[in-house]
Order: C-alpha cells, then structure tokens, then sequence
C-alpha cells in the first residue's frame, strides 16, 4: 500500500499569479492579505521538496515558511480563509 505524499505549505513574499501553478508542479498558488503567497498540496518526497525550494531560490523570491500539514490541517485552513 502507497502512502499519500505529505502535504505542505511554502509561504514566499510577493504576490504571484495563479497562472504559476504549473511551474510550481501543480501547487495551489494563493495570494494573501499582507503581500505573501502561499503554495500548498502535495509534495512526491525530500527530492521534490528540495526541488521546488530551489525553483524559488533560482527565481530570487524571499522564503517565509516552510510547514508539512496533514490533509485535515490544510483543509481547515482553507475552509477558514473562505468564510471570512
């Protein structure tokens, strides 16, 4: 049995478009009161975490935070977001 891939979420400064999911392999692309962005979903392993810190890295955007969540985590904080 496959385990599911660990859920996080990648706070950068700066707004960026949805339009870079793709880049960010897929990633939910969430722009946030304050100026920060925040990719969130599924991440395959280390290597493809390292991957898309590097991606930000190569692209000069400001690392926030970096939070593995589980799945219940991370839905609870999208519901919340939505009804506020």
């Amino acid at each position: 049995m496959d385990t599911p891939p660990d859920i996080y979420e990648i706070r950068i400064t700066g707004h960026l478009s949805p339009e870079w999911m793709e880049w960010f392999e897929g990633l939910t692309v969430s722009p946030e009161e304050g100026g920060n962005t925040l990719l969130a979903g599924p991440v395959a392993d280390q290597a493809a975490l390292h991957g898309l810190l590097k991606k930000i890295r190569d692209l000069g955007m400001v690392l926030v935070s970096v939070n593995r969540v589980s799945f219940d985590e991370t839905r609870l904080h999208h519901s919340k977001k939505e009804n506020q």
